[in-house]
């Protein structure tokens, strides 16, 4: 016998949803016996059924949205996709974009927790330059730098990136399967740091212990970096990285199992150059942070 539809995101949908039911049973059930197990009027019927005959207008705009949640392998929520389709041409406000997704069933996925590397003062810990001022006028003013611990099978492997606040932009990283301070040293090193004369940018990270030890210390001081260091226990005083972290995880890590710390670290490369060069943010106009980047160098 008749079975009630799936529930869907609005009355309306449900409704319309009903009456596709409803006019599929026909073949074999009387319309009043369907319509009053629906619990809805002819009247009603007869609108969704001939609203369900019109030319879907936001068709076009649906293969373009699936398209690009594809693309992006399920990690834009509906406010990016309305940018994203913006830079295609095709202008759709925030609330269209949500409702086509609900109407296709796709939405974006949540955020998890990181790695905590403090395990007390074991050298020297600096002040809190930044208290929260995230803001940057220009590219290597402001740095912030973490660890995050990743598990595969029983194995570990440590991420230890830096973010530029100006843009969002990973400049530099490293992984490792140990959280020594190697890996976190050749992070420095491999960044494009090498005249003394330039305004010393400010490197934000926790209490954790790498960023405590004299070698640290020293290498922020030949890249011209003055270190700045979150209060203890308080991760919103690194909220940058925190957030990368946290959508490297939900974007990435989460979405499928991994066999191999190989095939891990192939993924998070991969994702690191997509993050810079194809995810647009909102808060960049809608750009990558690379092409925000790029425009804004380009507007001076």
């Amino acid at each position: 016998m008749f079975k009630k539809a799936p529930c869907l995101n609005s009355s309306r949908q449900r409704e319309r949803r009903k009456a596709e039911v409803i006019q599929e049973l026909r073949q074999s059930h009387a319309l009043s016996d369907l319509l009053v197990h629906a619990g809805m009027a002819r009247s009603t019927f007869y609108y969704h059924i001939k609203q369900s005959r019109k030319p879907d207008k936001y068709l076009e705009a649906k293969k373009a949205i699936s398209r690009i949640y594809k693309e992006h392998k399920g990690r834009m929520g509906y406010r990016r996709i309305k940018f994203q389709l913006r830079n295609e041409g095709m202008i759709l406000n925030h609330k269209t974009v949500l409702r086509l997704m609900q109407e296709l069933g796709i939405q974006s996925l949540i955020r998890t927790k990181k790695y905590k590397s403090y395990k007390g003062e074991m050298g020297k810990v600096a002040p809190n330059l930044l208290e929260r001022n995230f803001k940057a006028s220009m590219p290597n003013e402001k740095w912030a730098t973490d660890i995050t611990e990743f598990k595969v099978t029983d194995k570990k492997l440590y991420l230890s990136p830096i973010i530029d606040m100006f843009n969002g932009e990973i400049i530099s990283y490293t992984m490792s399967e140990n959280a020594k301070l190697k890996p976190v040293i050749d992070m420095l090193e491999q960044v494009e740091r090498p005249i003394a004369k330039e305004k010393p940018v400010i490197m934000q990270s926790d209490q954790g212990w790498h960023y405590q030890m004299k070698l640290y210390q020293d290498t922020l001081h030949k890249k011209n970096i003055v270190p700045s260091m979150s209060r203890k226990g308080n991760c919103l005083d690194n909220a940058i990285i925190e957030n990368f972290f946290g959508t490297l995880k939900c974007e990435l890590f989460y979405l499928k199992k991994y066999n191999s710390i190989n095939e891990l670290k192939k993924e998070i490369k991969e994702y690191i150059h997509y993050y810079n060069h194809k995810r647009i943010r909102l808060n960049l106009n809608g750009m990558s942070p690379v092409s925000y980047r790029i425009h804004s160098l380009n507007s001076t």
